[in-house]
């Protein structure tokens, strides 16, 4: 039986009146995407219909997920709500603190040692309130949460930007920050503006090389890695009813990267079978009862232009297999095309490693599909030209993988099977010779492949593709190399061609794990205890952010102006800075260390100008704080692009930092900022950027009259005593200004818990 399973027959017991009631208000056949969204109104049954990218709509979530890195900061704020259980049923996933190095048991007992408290401290707060606990090496988040808790026509919210995956199963699941997550957990509403709706119609069929992975790597290629923002992707046709769901858990998955709320497919019989398959029968059967509910209707498909806000089409009898990269995922190239632009970019050839797995590619038919091409290794006596690692989703994938002889045919060619974890996909991997940053190649199966991102070293050059075409180039060694159209050489001196990759999409004799990991919660927690020692350098208990004064901002330094791309990672980096996730003093040391200062072009050297020198971007910061000057930060288009992590928009709110402004927000990036009560601008006239100079002070003018659709005004006076008057718009409603003045939403949150 199916975790919730009660709550998910409620959820399908009330779609088909409230889906019937939204047909009839908007007047016309509704996507999926409104089925979902009309379905999980706060205030039930729905009563008007909602203006994509212009309302903001209060929203009722069926659950929540977290990861052990984000999980800190949602459930430290959490304990400041003072509820005695979650609101709805939510998960925390240890998965994001265990470092890939040697292989799966050796790293997996380092990451139980070294990060002991942080487990020990996730594990009683989750007894305490309620909520399902997964252990370390019971599985990626994304993973997990596909295979025991996502359901079609179901609405998620997790810590975690790929959070999106659940897509896969017909879900609208959306990454957002902690903030968000504990409004939920605390029983409060959602709110999200109403999405802008992009369609992607599907013909044809997978064959061959191609993969479902090449669909993302092909739509971030046309949308950029902001051309989803603001938006759910919908994807429909007949080409996706032909792939696997773990497939459409791919595409969704990466669907972060374009900047998209979410992805969603439509209910078919794929996920009909994952289900059943993974022990879901009820969830199932449930779903067919009501299965015309769970997908657009058909005038939606079959007229797309009508009702989406963009359609895309992509015929995949002709999409060719493509890697995308270097240091951004909508750099997208066909595999054919690839020597030729690797030769014009002066990219190295030579593959050093290859790496397959994560949330993104780490499901059954994934590996089974890898493990057809690593078998031919040794059937073709071939020789592995590169170093390559695997990384299994679960401990349910792991096991099944292992039992159907996989990881055998893995070790067999010299492989090394990393633990159930996040791993290199996001930093957490110490490779050896890395501090040398020399220049290099990697390919892999994630997701990002910024700078530093897998690493640390800035000139790792990383591509992304399908584990497939990852696995035939790690054998070859050779990014220029096409296994469409390619021979390689054998031990005997023979050419030999590999073979197209084959898998099952499901396991014939079903998944099955000696022990998944789950820790269930207590009936009662009212006397499980919560410690966090004062003198840890891991966990800090949170001090409640100071509510504003009701002044205009006057005085305020520039503490960094960010040039071109700045990510959460640039602004609060992981890799071994996770250790920190749960200290906020203590990780706010990276702050916005990884951005590159517009005036030297160097990262984390910024003027202080109290001093008139240069250091660290965090010292500065904290120099100000101390000397009581606030300060501000200016940046590029799409800030904040990249993970959900939260951490990214307390640290700035923590050192001082008092507003925001740029050209453009990524949206969750935007969201943190609001929750956090930082004001999230962004230029008006973007060329005002080039405006802004190294020793300005800024003054705000008219903040004292905050208001909805009231853009504000600052003064950048320069040090020669000129000055430019900028004017900065805002998304605030008045809700999200009751934040701001509050001093951050758990403020309110608070505050309402106590009366």
């Amino acid at each position: 039986m199916a975790f919730d399973i009660e709550m998910i027959k409620k959820v399908y017991d009330n779609m088909t009146t409230r889906v019937d009631k939204a047909r009839e208000i908007v007047g016309r056949p509704l996507t999926l995407t409104e089925k979902i969204l009309y379905n999980h109104l706060w205030d039930g049954m729905p009563s008007k219909a909602f203006g994509r990218g212009v309302d903001y709509v209060d929203f009722a979530p069926d659950r929540v997920a977290c990861q052990d890195a984000t999980a800190q900061m949602a459930l430290l704020q959490f304990m400041h709500a003072g509820k005695k259980k979650v609101a709805v049923p939510t998960t925390v996933h240890c998965d994001h603190l265990i470092q890939a190095k040697v292989d799966a048991k050796t790293d997996l007992a380092r990451a139980k040692t070294q990060s002991n408290e942080v487990f020990e401290f996730l594990s009683s707060v989750s007894n305490k309130y309620g909520i399902g606990f997964w252990k370390p090496g019971a599985g990626i988040i994304h993973q997990v949460v596909l295979e025991n808790y996502a359901f079609p026509g179901g609405m998620m919210i997790g810590t975690d930007s790929h959070t999106v995956n659940a897509g896969g199963l017909g879900m609208v699941a959306i990454g957002v920050g902690g903030a968000d997550a504990v409004d939920v957990m605390s029983g409060m509403a959602w709110e999200l503006k109403f999405p802008k709706l992009i369609g992607v119609k599907l013909t044809g069929k997978l064959s061959g090389w191609t993969a479902p992975k090449d669909v993302i790597l092909k739509v971030a290629g046309i949308l950029t890695v902001k051309g989803g923002t603001g938006a759910i992707v919908e994807y429909f046709g007949e080409g996706a009813t032909s792939m696997s769901c773990t497939g459409k858990g791919t595409i969704c998955n990466m669907g972060a990267e374009i900047g998209a709320t979410t992805s969603t497919f439509g209910y078919d019989d794929s996920m009909s079978r994952y289900l059943r398959s993974t022990n879901r029968a009820d969830v199932a059967d449930a779903a067919d009862k009501i299965a015309p509910y769970l997908t657009g209707d058909a005038e939606v498909y079959a007229n797309p232009e009508l009702y989406f806000d963009q359609v895309i089409e992509i015929n995949l009898d002709e999409l060719e297999p493509h890697l995308n990269g270097p240091f951004t995922p909508d750099l997208a190239t066909p595999i054919s095309k690839m020597k030729e632009e690797a030769i014009k970019n002066n990219w190295p050839l030579k593959i050093e490693v290859g790496l397959i797995g994560s949330c993104t590619n780490s499901s059954y038919e994934d590996i089974a599909r890898a493990a057809s091409i690593a078998k031919q290794v040794t059937d073709k006596k071939l020789k592995l030209k590169s170093k390559f690692t695997i990384t299994p989703g679960s401990e349910v994938v792991r096991y099944t993988i292992e039992r159907d002889g996989f990881i055998d045919t893995f070790d067999k060619i010299g492989a090394t099977v990393f633990a159930n974890a996040c791993g290199p996909c996001i930093g957490m991997w110490d490779r050896e010779g890395a501090e040398k940053e020399e220049r290099n190649t990697i390919v892999h199966s994630f997701n990002r492949n910024f700078s530093k991102r897998a690493d640390g070293n800035p000139n790792t050059l990383a591509f992304v593709g399908s584990p497939e075409l990852v696995t035939a180039l790690a054998i070859a060694g050779d990014l220029s190399f096409n296994p469409l159209t390619d021979t390689l050489i054998n031990e005997d001196g023979e050419e030999v061609m590999l073979e197209v990759p084959t898998g099952d999409e499901l396991p014939k004799n079903g998944f099955d794990a000696e022990d998944p990991g789950f820790q269930a919660p207590a009936e009662d927690g009212s006397g499980v205890q919560v410690s966090v020692s004062e003198t840890s350098e891991r966990l800090q208990l949170l001090a409640p952010f100071l509510p504003w004064d009701g002044k205009n901002i006057t005085g305020a330094k520039l503490l960094i102006k960010a040039y071109g791309k700045c990510t959460t990672d640039h602004i609060s980096m992981a890799g071994p800075w996770l250790r920190f996730r749960g200290h906020l003093d203590n990780i706010s040391n990276n702050m916005l260390i990884g951005a590159i200062n517009a005036f030297n072009q160097k990262p984390n050297t910024v003027k202080n100008q109290l001093t008139g020198t240069y250091d660290a971007v965090p010292a500065v910061a904290r120099a100000y704080k101390a000397a009581g000057v606030p300060s501000i930060v200016v940046g590029d288009h799409n800030y904040g692009e990249g993970s959900s992590r939260e951490h990214a928009a307390m640290e700035p709110r923590f050192l001082g930092v008092k507003a925001v402004l740029v050209k453009s927000f990524a949206r969750i990036h935007e969201t943190n900022l609001k929750k956090q009560g930082l004001l999230g601008l962004t230029f008006a006239t973007e060329a005002d950027y080039d405006k802004i100079q190294e020793d300005d002070t800024i003054n705000f003018t008219d903040l004292v009259d905050f208001a909805p659709g009231k853009p504000l005004t600052l003064e950048f006076v320069h040090a020669d005593g000129t000055k430019d008057i900028i004017l900065a718009n805002h998304t605030y409603n008045e809700g999200q200004i009751g934040w701001f003045v509050a001093g951050s939403a758990l403020n309110l949150i608070a505050a309402a818990g106590k009366a």
